[in-house]
């Protein structure tokens, strides 16, 4: 499987709530739940404005795959997608790794 998060990763992935940051708490989900993926940090943050000239050819190969360019996306072995951190949370706590 491949996790696709922006270059923050898996920071402040562990806060509470509304401030944790969602790549970084879909990261830790996975983790949490025992998953080994390939992790691709893609550029391009939205609210980091001097990215906006680069930021469709940055998060082109997230685009293709999810048909859009938040991150973080989820794309399983199957080819299935999975998008947004409470979809990737939610599917990790309900797949966990086998032991």
């Amino acid at each position: 499987m491949v996790l696709y998060t922006c270059t923050d990763g898996k920071a402040f992935g562990g806060m509470p709530g509304p401030l944790a940051h969602p790549c970084g708490r879909a990261a830790k989900a996975l983790d949490d739940a025992g998953h080994s993926y390939d992790w691709r940090k893609v550029k391009g943050g939205t609210l980091k404005f001097w990215t906006w000239p680069s930021r469709a050819q940055d998060r082109a190969e997230v685009e293709r795959v999810s048909g859009q360019r938040a991150v973080p996306v989820l794309v399983l072995d199957d080819g299935e997608v999975i998008t947004g951190s409470g979809a990737i949370v939610e599917w990790a706590r309900a797949h966990p790794a086998a032991a």
